[in-house]
């Protein structure tokens, strides 16, 4: 299935375009409760005191878009009921404990315009997000006020450097809960 905005054609993704996460996460504190444990390196992060949520979501898209080869990212938007999922009638896919997801294939860009608003405020980023060659995925979970990351040493680096960023390098079986933040 295809969405119209902006004037072009979107597609819309199925179950199979996160095939590869479902299943593989693990219950529990640790950052792999949100990302499966794929990967080399993993951080959390969360706007730091007096950054403006837009310079921080900026920094977070353009640290990630310097890492990645040209190519189409997948943008998830949870459906909460309560929120933005940018396209409200298109199919959803299921994803961790059955919470619906609708998938669209686009690309940084529309990960900073699209959405007006979510779950953790006013932010626009999309609530899972990772590239075509799924070299790394970005998620939050409905509950958390951060987001987890998975991805290349290289790509944490870079986003632990950013002080717009403000990511936390974790292992894969540490608590993923940012020092200062509370769970909900």
């Amino acid at each position: 299935m295809d969405v119209t905005r902006d004037g072009r054609r979107w597609r819309i993704g199925t179950s199979s375009e996160v095939a590869w996460i479902a299943g593989r996460t693990v219950p529990g504190l640790s950052i792999t409760t949100a990302i499966p444990p794929v990967y080399d390196a993993y951080a959390t992060f969360h706007p730091p005191d007096g950054v403006a949520l837009d310079a921080h979501e900026r920094a977070v898209i353009d640290e990630l878009a310097e890492q990645t080869p040209d190519q189409p990212w997948w943008l998830g938007y949870l459906d909460t009921g309560a929120h933005d999922i940018v396209f409200p009638l298109a199919p959803t896919v299921p994803l961790y404990w059955d919470w619906r997801y609708l998938l669209v294939e686009a690309g940084p860009r529309q990960a900073l315009t699209w959405r007006t608003g979510h779950m953790r405020g006013e932010g626009s980023l999309p609530d899972l997000f990772f590239p075509a060659d799924r070299s790394w995925l970005v998620s939050a979970l409905w509950d958390d006020t951060w987001t987890d990351i998975g991805g290349s040493p290289s790509l944490i680096s870079a986003l632990h450097r950013n002080p717009l960023v403000n990511a936390r390098p974790v292992g894969p079986d540490d608590d993923a809960l940012p020092p200062g933040l509370t769970r909900e």
